[in-house]
């Protein structure tokens, strides 16, 4: 092969071609790399400029270039760029499968004319008889193989056409390979270069700290509230939101436009048109913001997005780091908020479970490293990039929810050494909620059955309670000292590593905060440096509704949280609302409430504004979808026909517990709903009987967990919910 690396001035091609006056970071030796003939692996964060490191050597070399890549949208925003670039529309050309044969022919008929430099080709075209063949005609100049990650198990795309790539360049002909991604860890990288056989390749990384992305992980509380306050603040600025659900997309963008958001949806199953329609939008900013699964977003490049949010968490870190890294590439402001709730960590581990077990085990790893970064209290960027294998050596990023609010740490070695003594002592044969009832000293009917009441240690953590414990579990789990055996529905077992720290107990130190199950309001308002903490309650007004609730509820003889809840009070004390109408758009108020208890409440607030001469925030109320609201309406109805709320739920295809959720809400509005008809059904009187009497007379609030640490582990969170909907519609409407 000719040798063009050596002595070529390739800042002339690169002026010539693209009209940069330098290179960025190491592109210059990569590409000479690539001229020179050799293997060339190349890891470099979104952004820096990956994409010129394989079309610029193919420009210059003769024969055409392959260039294999996973979407159809990228190929084709990447052709259209080369095109712009070039005076020869033949110049770049895709093969996938949305051209037709007469569009297949014309781009054939380039190819083999020598007009075309690139060709980009899916992994699912290349593997086709006809397209090999077509390739062993040409003189490939190299291959360039995108997104190769794909290529990994391990990766967080995987993709199994990507590991037939090599055999299909032994049959289309030999010629040196670079291979290119944004995210890989140590073991990704080896992956890649083992299967492309290519170990020997000259390896290029630059670094994965991206100075200018703010990093933020906040509880999964009032999200969307949430996420119109933050896009409202930085108003006309381009955005990206990642759902893992289509229908969660579809939703979001609705509710987004409804409040005045210029927003669209892009995900996968929508028609092809549509989906090239509202990228093109985004692109061009007739929209601000594209609500998105990961489908969106790969090699797309629009250098001014200024946030990426994760209404969602995704399942893996690398994921996690490709989607924020499409933030800031131009070197500008680019905040990355995360929404987390370790019950997404759930409904995701559920998911893996009708996969192959090696699926299941690798799914796993790559959650558990999610469940650290969004829980730990250190650096946001010293995590990242430990992930990636690079060391950050700052103390203080200043530019991540961490570092700028640091978490209270505490000594954890004695809980620890608690848990995994009560796993020992069961013989490794239970699961979490096992565990965490023996250290709770919740006794039930499994307790009762194998005796564990009796051991030393039931009971001994019990002034913790549930969640702390979980929580402790879930740090056995990241620190890898616990495993959960997936062959064997999740029972815990020590590692050899959690073994030795029974043999040498150690100091380990675990953060006292980030309570993320339920969330915490306050904890949610972290804002980017220099930024205002918009969400944030007004505590001396929220200390003040909290008192007359206290004094209404003591003339009415009911529990405080049967009038308003606190998220509801908290809510006050953001808008201030001083009328009824105004009040009842506060979470959880509703008409019913707001006419049956508002007055006294608007009164004091109505007085405390003028006092404190307060702008209140009118325009950040939160409109509704009109089709939600055709779902609660659906909901009354068919409950006042006393239909069978699982057939309701299927009906309108929600989870059970998504249409509890919905009653609650409509509950905690005011409006009345008897369910006695289906309550009576699946629950024996005494357990009903029981539930009603402690959030009568010993709840202090309306918790479930504390409900389920007061009642034990015989009554489950869906009868505790059931008869809690009954209990508020009651006294509360």
């Amino acid at each position: 092969m000719k040798n063009y690396g050596a002595d070529i001035s390739l800042g002339v091609y690169l002026k010539k071609y693209f009209g940069f006056d330098s290179f960025k970071g190491s592109q210059e030796v990569i590409i000479r790399s690539v001229l020179s003939g050799y293997d060339t692996f190349v890891l470099m964060p979104t952004g820096g400029g990956k994409s010129l490191c394989y079309q610029l050597p193919a420009l210059i070399m003769e024969g055409t270039a392959i260039i294999i890549s996973p979407l159809i949208a990228l190929m084709k925003n990447q052709v259209d760029s080369m095109r712009s670039f070039s005076v020869e529309d033949g110049v770049a050309h895709f093969l996938n499968s949305s051209l037709n044969k007469a569009q297949i022919n014309k781009v054939k008929s380039d190819v083999l004319s020598g007009r075309t430099k690139m060709l980009y080709v899916a992994p699912e075209s290349l593997t086709k008889e006809e397209n090999v063949l077509f390739l062993q005609q040409l003189k490939i100049s190299f291959y360039a193989i995108d997104e190769a990650h794909c290529i990994s198990e391990w990766g967080h795309d995987f993709r199994p056409e990507y590991r037939r790539i090599r055999p299909i360049i032994s049959q289309t002909g030999e010629a040196p390979i670079i291979a290119l991604t944004a995210t890989a860890t140590p073991k990704v990288q080896h992956d890649i270069q083992k299967n492309l056989t290519m170990l020997d390749a000259n390896v290029f990384k630059s670094s994965f700290n991206r100075a200018n992305l703010y990093y933020e992980v906040r509880p999964k509380v009032n999200t969307v509230k949430e996420i119109i306050k933050h896009i409202k603040a930085n108003e006309g600025k381009s955005g990206i939101i990642y759902c893992l659900s289509r229908k969660k997309v579809e939703e979001l963008a609705e509710l987004l436009k409804v409040n005045g958001i210029k927003a669209l949806p892009y995900h996968a199953g929508m028609d092809s048109n549509t989906r090239s329609e509202n990228q093109d939008r985004f692109l061009m900013e007739d929209v601000d913001v594209i609500v998105a699964t990961i489908a969106f977003g790969m090699g797309i490049d629009k250098p001014d997005v200024r946030f990426v949010i994760h209404y969602d968490i995704p399942k893996s870190l690398e994921g996690y780091y490709q989607e924020t890294g499409r933030a800031g590439r131009d070197g500008g402001e680019g905040q990355c908020i995360t929404f987390y709730s370790y019950k997404d960590i759930q409904k995701l581990e559920k998911f893996m479970q009708g996969k192959p077990l090696s699926e299941q085990e690798i799914g796993k790893q790559l959650l558990l490293e999610t469940v650290s970064y969004a829980e730990s209290s250190v650096c946001r960027r010293k995590m990242l990039l430990h992930y990636f294998g690079e060391e950050y050596t700052e103390e203080n990023c200043e530019n991540c929810d961490n570092c700028l609010n640091p978490k209270i740490q505490f000594e954890g070695q004695e809980f620890i050494q608690l848990i995994l003594e009560t796993v020992l002592a069961v013989k490794e044969k239970f699961k979490t909620e096992h565990i965490v009832n023996i250290l709770a000293g919740i006794m039930n009917s499994t307790i009762k059955s194998y005796r564990h009441n009796e051991l030393e240690m039931f009971g001994e953590g019990q002034d913790k309670g549930v969640r702390f414990w979980n929580g402790i579990i879930r740090h056995a789990l990241v620190n890898q000292l616990l495993e959960k055996d997936i062959e064997n529905y999740g029972l815990l077992y020590l590692t050899d590593a959690g073994h030795k720290f029974l043999e040498n107990p150690h100091s380990i130190m675990l953060t006292q905060d980030h309570e993320y199950e339920e969330g915490d309001d306050d904890d949610s308002i972290v804002g980017p440096p220099g930024g205002k903490s918009g969400g944030a309650f007004d505590e001396e007004l929220f200390s003040m509704l909290k008192e007359q609730r206290k004094s209404l509820s003591k003339k009415l003889n009911l529990p405080p949280f049967v009038i308003f809840q606190d998220p509801a009070l908290e809510d006050m004390a953001i808008q201030y609302p001083i009328s009824i109408d105004e009040l009842k758009n506060c979470q959880g108020v509703g008409e019913g409430k707001a006419r049956k208890y508002g007055k006294p409440f608007i009164d004091l607030i109505k007085v405390y504004v003028e006092e404190k001469e307060i702008i209140r925030p009118q325009d950040m109320v939160v409109k509704s979808v009109v089709n939600k609201s055709g779902i609660k309406v659906f909901i009354i109805q068919n409950v006042d026909k006393k239909l069978d709320l699982e057939d309701i739920a299927k009906a309108k295809d929600l989870e059970f517990d998504d249409l509890l959720t919905e009653i609650e809400t409509i509950v905690n509005s005011g409006t009345k709903l008897n369910i006695d008809y289906y309550i009576n059904e699946v629950l024996d009187e005494d357990k009903r009987d029981d539930i009603y009497d402690y959030f009568m007379n010993k709840a202090e609030s309306e918790s479930i967990e504390e409900a389920i640490d007061e009642l034990g582990m015989d009554y489950t969170e869906e009868e505790i919910r059931l008869v809690r909907i009954k209990f508020m519609s009651e006294l509360g409407n």
